[in-house]
């Protein structure tokens, strides 16, 4: 029987693999484990389906395989509430409140350390390796890790701050009690995977896109001050808005108050200063209206910039901002500040006694006399005068004499007959002293300091020439086109010498430009320095 079937060819049979020469042996363990990697690849898919399983998160906020301490942060009417798990080794580290919370003595609980890593202990890779790693692994690791629970404690919650997180035993928590039951089924997490989750946001993540700050609800404010306290001990920068700096004050003073309660101004601080330092001038700018309201909220964060920036306003304005300060900042601070405006008078005293010295000279170098240059001493006289006028108050207004009736004169019928008629009534009464009257405002002298030390390409901005033809003309065989040209030349040369006098408190140490505010500035002096040394506070 003849068969119609083509018979293959060598080249249709399948290609032998590839064999090892024959006189070299394999290792088994080679062959063993490529053998066992094989028959053990499978297809993964995160897309559902009977093969996949939920995987709960283990990052912030939820560390649902490394956290240790529950957070539960609820509003005041218990409508919003938000959940973390997070670790006590961080939390402890940045913040005071929770590293004596948690410790042995105060949970009542000894407390589970991390199984250390030994060092001499090779790294291998493979089932047989990892088996005996876990031979090898501490029985404190087998064991149930103690866990924490903190919740609001609204029921003690004073009304100018948040209310404080208290601890608490709740079987309903996520962890299902006080310790979590060991898990049978796997192996428990070795420290390197503790180590590499720490690695997730060990970052800093300082180059992602910051998130949009999005008003709080009424009455959730605290939610979201308590989520960017937790927020910047994770290092990830709090959401703060960063459009509109009165609000982002607001939410930078309440989470800066909240540090200050759980002893962590250490690191939310520093977040804080970058984020205001962000709006540049228009931070300046709100300095400058509400220095006091900064110079708290800079000693807060030990902001540097925003401290001095505020100091110096409020030192220029003192007394101004005492109500706001005394009894509300620390003894260190108004030590500082009241120096600081000692040193500031101690100037002025010094450039004042320059300024009333000040003297011209005649061509042959002899002071300025009425004998020997009566329009230059006229001059003189007419700049104290102007000095005088501007930095030292005004006199109390007398008392007004109107009323009385002059001297040989009578008062009119009708006020004599109703004096009579009332005079019974007016002796029943008592005499009531007048109203004192308020006392005169004293004169900005910052803005005075400031128009002596002006440039002289600009327009003069005091004893003008208006003013000086109108001096001139008191006395009419004086004025004269060569008296009055002579007049503001001799002027000019005390303007100059002024200028010069002033110049030390013409300083301005702000970083706020002051040239949008014309030649008078802010009408007060900016010229105090604060060094490295002096900050209050401890680095």
């Amino acid at each position: 029987m003849v068969s119609h079937h083509r018979l293959p060819t060598f080249s249709d049979l399948p290609s032998p693999a590839p064999t090892a020469p024959p006189g070299v042996p394999r290792a088994a363990s080679v062959t063993s484990g490529r053998s066992h990697t094989r028959r053990h690849r499978h297809a993964r898919t995160h897309h559902g389906g009977s093969s996949s399983t939920y995987t709960p998160q283990n990052e912030f906020p939820v560390f649902s395989h490394t956290g240790d301490i529950e957070i539960i942060i609820t509003s005041a009417n218990g409508r919003a509430e938000n959940r973390y798990l997070l670790h006590r080794l961080i939390l402890s580290q940045c913040s005071g409140f929770f590293d004596a919370g948690t410790r042995a003595e105060w949970s009542g609980q000894p407390c589970q350390s991390l199984a250390r890593i030994n060092e001499n202990e090779s790294v291998t890779v493979g089932g047989s390796s990892r088996a005996s790693s876990q031979e090898r692994r501490p029985v404190q690791d087998l064991q149930p890790k103690q866990r924490w629970r903190y919740m609001l404690d609204w029921q003690h919650a004073g009304e100018d701050g948040p209310p404080m997180l208290v601890r608490k035993e709740d079987p309903t928590s996520l962890f299902g009690g006080g310790r979590a039951p060991p898990n049978r089924t796997s192996p428990p997490l070795s420290n390197e995977t503790f180590f590499q989750s720490m690695t997730n946001f060990s970052a800093l993540n300082l180059n992602g896109r910051p998130q949009v700050s999005v008003p709080a609800k009424p009455g959730d404010e605290v939610l979201k001050d308590y989520d960017n306290l937790f927020r910047t001990m994770y290092q990830y920068p709090p959401i703060l808005d960063s459009i509109n700096i009165a609000t982002a004050y607001t939410e930078c003073k309440a989470l800066l108050h909240l540090a200050d309660m759980y002893d962590a101004l250490e690191i939310v601080g520093s977040r804080v200063d970058h984020h205001l330092l962000r709006f540049g001038a228009r931070l300046f700018k709100q300095i400058a209206k509400y220095p006091p309201s900064y110079l708290k909220l800079g000693y807060l964060a030990r902001s540097r910039t925003i401290f001095i920036e505020a100091l110096i306003h409020v030192v220029g304005q003192w007394p101004l901002a005492a109500p706001q300060l005394k009894g509300q900042m620390d003894a260190p601070v108004m030590d500082l500040i009241e120096d600081k405006v000692d040193e500031l008078q101690e100037q002025q005293e010094n450039v004042e006694f320059k300024l009333w010295r000040l003297a011209l000279t005649t061509s042959r170098g002899e002071r300025v006399t009425p004998a020997n240059d009566y329009l230059a001493w006229l001059g003189i006289s007419l700049f104290r005068q102007w000095l005088a006028e501007n930095t030292t108050p005004a006199p109390a207004p007398a008392l007004n004499e109107s009323a009385r009736p002059a001297p040989g004169t009578t008062a009119p019928p009708g006020r004599v007959a109703s004096r009579s008629n009332s005079s019974n009534h007016i002796a029943s009464q008592r005499t009531q002293p007048p109203p004192p009257q308020p006392a005169p405002a004293p004169p900005a002298q910052g803005k005075v300091y400031r128009l002596l030390g002006s440039s002289p390409t600009t327009p003069s901005a005091y004893l003008t020439h208006d003013e000086l033809k109108r001096f001139l003309k008191l006395q009419p065989e004086l004025y004269t086109r060569d008296n009055l040209r002579r007049f503001e030349r001799r002027i000019d040369d005390i303007k100059s010498l002024a200028r010069e006098a002033v110049k030390p408190l013409m300083r301005n140490y702000l970083e706020l430009d002051l040239s949008t505010f014309g030649t008078a500035g802010l009408g007060y002096l900016t010229c105090v320095r604060l060094e490295e040394e002096e900050l209050p506070w401890e680095d």
